[in-house]
């Protein structure tokens, strides 16, 4: 689900499997990746290709703002109004109005309300 007044750049790929939800008015730039299904990796006698699939619903929350490039993990809530930077990976939950930067993506700063 995608919310009014949403912008989606250019080159952006959405792997929907395990649901993806987009708020209003979220900037989200060009080839940024949402990925919402990976392979579990728990049995080292299987290659990972031949394990089972885990799908994880990512959210992104309304008045937020993706940056060019940046990769969002399954199961990763982004909080209302936060910032993710360009290139970033975000490997867990980003807080309202927190910006967040660099691989793993961390917190540099928070939004004044």
């Amino acid at each position: 689900m995608i919310e009014d007044h949403t912008w989606i750049g250019q080159g952006c790929f959405f792997h929907s499997a395990g649901g993806i939800r987009i708020g209003e008015a979220v900037g989200i730039g060009p080839m940024v990746k949402v990925i919402s299904s990976q392979h579990r990796m728990d049995d080292p006698s299987k290659p990972v290709l031949f394990q089972d699939i885990e799908f994880k619903r990512v959210v992104i929350e309304s008045g937020s703002d993706i940056g060019m490039g940046a990769i969002i993990l399954p199961g990763i809530m982004i909080g209302e109004g936060a910032v993710v930077g360009a290139g970033a990976v975000v490997t867990r939950e980003v807080p309202p109005y927190a910006v967040v930067a660099g691989n793993p993506a961390v917190i540099i700063k928070y939004r004044s309300r």
